[in-house]
């Protein structure tokens, strides 16, 4: 299925479809992960960088808009479904991201949007968990904008460089946006667990435990 939508986008490379295409892409997948929004974007970016089309602006304007439309219907569905998520075991794989992005949250406050555009499952759970925990709206908008406009400025960029590296072949420029990319995530995740590690290693030990929080509507607008 993945390839045949990344070989149906080649085609489309030249066309004005390809514009809206990326837009819709890029809102699917901040609500559900069927597959990665970013590879068509370093996909454009490499033909962008290797023939001059698409336009690699009108690219991550659209990218950026349909991931912002997409991240703004998942945290509506937070706050609607907020007594379920908290009711999803911390064993699963959902329960684990969601978990990670309440921790991330409450240690990073809006920043965790910006950080967690670039975590694998990381930008679901993290716009999700922001609804359930009624984050102020246009303190979500905020940071949202400033994590949708570093994502799609990353992924067209990788594109473009790759494909200005091998202009006669666009898959190896692909594989190199891609490599690139994948690289920066992983830099991304290995500081922000670094940084995890030592806050909790630099926490005291608490004589008793702390009084509960309540509903989460009670969390603080941090930011």
């Amino acid at each position: 299925m993945f390839d045949g939508l990344l070989n149906a986008l080649g085609d489309l490379m030249g066309s004005l479809w390809i514009y809206p295409l990326i837009a819709v892409i890029s809102l699917v997948d901040a609500i559900v992960p069927i597959f990665p929004s970013e590879a068509p974007l370093i996909m454009a970016g490499v033909y962008a960088g290797s023939t001059g089309s698409p336009n690699l602006i009108l690219i991550m304007l659209c990218a950026g808009a349909g991931a912002m439309a997409g991240d703004h219907i998942a945290y509506s569905i937070g706050r609607a479904a907020a007594g379920k998520i908290d009711r999803i075991p911390q064993h699963t794989r959902r329960g684990r991201a969601i978990a990670g992005a309440k921790r991330l949250l409450e240690s990073r406050g809006g920043m965790a949007l910006v950080i967690g555009r670039f975590i694998p499952w990381g930008r679901i759970a993290t716009t999700v968990v922001f609804g359930a925990m009624r984050y102020p709206q246009v303190r979500f908008t905020m940071f949202d904008a400033i994590g949708v406009t570093a994502w799609a400025l990353h992924g067209t960029l990788m594109g473009y460089i790759g494909g200005h590296a091998f202009e006669q072949e666009p898959l190896k420029g692909l594989a190199l946006g891609l490599g690139m990319a994948i690289a920066v995530s992983a830099l991304i995740e290995l500081v922000r667990w670094l940084l995890a590690r030592r806050q909790r290693s630099g926490s005291p030990v608490e004589a008793e435990d702390p009084q509960p929080t309540g509903n989460t509507d009670r969390i603080s607008a941090r930011g």
